[in-house]
């Protein structure tokens, strides 16, 4: 697998499991985010930063960031985004 595919296929897993939480979970630790090692699906070595921004003010849809990268390449790594809408009628990932 491509370092790109492996990446992405690390990015769309984590951002998934991001937007799992509800954002009544969320809102009042809103902004907020990490970063942690892990392992992508080939076995790299990797850090996963994950971000939860306002995505207008305050108490509007939570925007969901998510970024996987080498330790020492983080230009070069993935970064997906996702939404958790304040009403749960429909999360949104692109």
């Amino acid at each position: 697998m491509s370092l790109d595919a492996d990446l992405g296929a690390a990015a769309q897993d984590e951002l998934e499991r991001a937007c799992t939480l509800a954002w009544r979970e969320l809102a009042d630790h809103t902004p907020w985010g990490d970063t942690f090692e892990g392992f992508t699906p080939a076995g790299r070595e990797v850090c996963i930063e994950r971000t939860y921004l306002w995505d207008g003010p305050p108490g509007s849809d939570i925007r969901v960031e998510v970024t996987v990268y080498e330790p020492e390449a983080y230009e070069a790594g993935v970064k997906l985004t996702g939404a958790i809408p304040r009403e749960p009628s429909d999360i949104r990932s692109h």
